[in-house]
């Protein structure tokens, strides 16, 4: 594989590693909680959640709660045009990117390629550590970074992994101010991380998809006909020769069988037109299995038979759909669209050229399942998490998203448009819209860095919860689960080795004064199967009395990183 080499690069392969985790902080007078209650106990990190901060860093801090959860990932990072006045603000350990801090990025300068790549390397090797097997990430793009951004995901998602890169057709009448020729087009790469685990699901036929079913059963079931040879790639016999056998068929009647006999006669190979041999579209299981919607017939112009298939419009009592196509050019893609509905929203121009919701709502339709999880870390104005709300109301799915945006604008622009979509939109023609989505979100914001020295020192000293989120993925690479802790208990959850305890409180005199004891060990509980994994800032336990209690001790804070995996 082509290895794609930038300034800076050598500085970045590793620098998601050195973020620290941070508090995740709720505000719950910023978020839209069930009930009037918005206390901070009903503001939780498995609700919808819209995160203000640094997304860098805040994908850092999902990490403990949503690695390996998330099915669909969305972004519309900057372009790189020069013209967008992003700067790079990540604070990499190299005098050269010290150098870069602040700095916007413009069209004059020369370095504006290696900024973008140093800034996106780190941020997409978080995101595919928060992607499940089977989910895939859609990245919008246009000219400008599209081929940087190409070998970039080949790098750290696997060139194996890509699935395709779909042309959007954002501006009909094209971008006027180019030069030489008007744009119409931008792109959005899809990759997965695991390309025999995914599968995107089909949309909606069109009428014009209806209207190719133009045939019909007895009992009114509409199909159309389809050959059963395979056409165009790996077409060839030596290609998938399993599927190169004969099938014979009835001249009478056209009943086809996977043996010759009295009635069955003709036998027909899949052949190409130039006289080569094919290969069939499906294997001999599968032929059986459909055996009862498959048929010869004689081709028109050649006296010989060929096989065919029913394809019917309905099957198991749902309409076929179709697989998303590689061109995205009907109007729902249309940026323009994307700024009117905001300025309807809002009732106010705010940000420019943000993402139509039929693009959104088109990539979550393909990408997830009714419960599913979606991604946006440069959320701009919202739009994923109204893709998100309306493909629930419609369908009665229980999907959730993720928004992280980094910009003063968090509260005014992408909270408040989630806010009114859910509660209604008085002048929407979408009865839905006008009626509201429905839906809850918590909103949070990034607090200190987790400094396990602090404890030490008795400074900045996180929150329980927030200590314990970290020790506890931190030591074990699992998913954390914060209703699973038992505080009074020192219990914050269980992994598939150990039961895992944490003895401590943002209090330095309880640090000073707590050890794991005799007695602290025996109010753990009677031994069951799994070891006790026990955090605490120091033991008076010899080791005999920790095996016999099966405790593996762990002292705050320098012990964390020994357990890992």
């Amino acid at each position: 594989m082509a290895q794609l080499n930038f300034k800076g690069k050598q500085f970045v392969q590793n620098h998601h590693l050195a973020v620290k985790y941070r508090e995740l902080i709720p505000r719950p007078a910023l978020s839209l909680v069930e009930g009037k209650d918005k206390r901070a106990g009903n503001v939780r990190l498995d609700d919808s959640l819209i995160i203000h901060g640094d997304n860098l860093v805040a994908l850092k801090a999902l990490l403990p709660t949503y690695a390996g959860k998330v099915k669909c990932i969305y972004i519309d990072p900057p372009y790189n045009t020069g013209n967008e006045r992003w700067a790079y603000n990540d604070n990499v350990n190299s005098p050269m990117m010290q150098e870069w801090l602040g700095r916007v990025v413009d069209r004059d300068d020369l370095t504006r390629h290696d900024k973008w790549l140093c800034m996106m390397t780190p941020r997409l090797k978080l995101l595919r550590e928060l992607l499940r097997d089977d989910g895939a990430i859609f990245i919008s793009i246009d000219d400008n970074e599209q081929h940087h951004l190409r070998d970039l995901m080949d790098e750290v998602f696997g060139e194996e992994n890509f699935i395709t890169n779909f042309s959007i057709k954002a501006n009909p009448r094209g971008r006027q101010s180019d030069e030489n020729v008007a744009t119409l087009h931008e792109y959005c790469l899809c990759y997965t991380r695991g390309i025999d685990e995914v599968i995107l699901n089909g949309l909606p036929l069109t009428q014009e998809n209806i209207d190719e079913y133009d045939q019909q059963d007895k009992d009114g079931k509409k199909w159309r006909e389809l050959g059963l040879r395979q056409r165009g790639a790996a077409s060839l016999r030596e290609e998938r020769p399993e599927m190169f056998f004969p099938i014979y068929v009835n001249s009478k009647n056209g009943i086809v069988s996977l043996e010759k006999t009295k009635d069955h006669t003709v036998e027909v190979f899949p052949r190409k037109s130039d006289g080569r041999d094919g290969r069939w579209m499906w294997g001999k299981k599968k032929v059986m299995d459909e055996i009862n919607r498959i048929y010869g017939r004689k081709v028109s112009g050649r006296d010989e038979f060929d096989i065919f298939i029913k394809d019917y419009l309905n099957r198991n009592g749902e309409q076929k759909t179709a697989k998303p196509r590689s061109m995205w050019l009907d109007s729902e893609v249309n940026t323009e669209l994307g700024g009117k509905l905001l300025k309807l929203i809002l009732e106010r121009k705010t940000i420019e050229y943000p993402k139509p919701l039929g693009l959104l709502k088109r990539i979550v339709e393909i990408a997830t399942d009714k419960d599913s999880i979606i991604l946006d870390s440069f959320a701009g104005s919202g739009t994923t998490a109204h893709a998100v709300l309306a493909l629930n109301k419609e369908d009665g799915g229980n999907r959730k998203f993720i928004l992280v945006e980094m910009e003063d604008y968090t509260d005014t622009i992408t909270a408040e448009r989630v806010r009114r979509v859910i509660r209604g939109v008085k002048t929407a023609k979408d009865e839905n819209l006008k009626k509201g989505l429905g839906g809850t979100f918590s909103y949070f914001e990034l607090g200190k860095p987790i400094e396990m020295e602090s404890i030490l020192s008795g400074k900045n000293l996180p929150s329980y919860n927030e200590l314990a989120r970290y020790v506890f993925y931190t030591a074990t690479g699992e998913e954390f689960n914060e209703k699973k802790i038992n505080e009074k208990k020192n219990f914050i959850g269980e992994s598939k080795e150990y039961e895992v305890y944490l003895f401590y409180k943002p209090d330095l005199a309880y640090l000073k004064n707590t050890a794991l004891t005799l007695d602290k060990a025996k109010e753990l509980g009677k031994v069951k199967t799994k070891k006790r994994l026990v955090f605490a800032p120091t033991k008076y336990l010899d080791q005999e009395k920790l095996d016999g209690y099966r405790i593996v001790f762990a002292q705050l804070p320098f012990e964390i990183y020994k357990l890992a995996k």
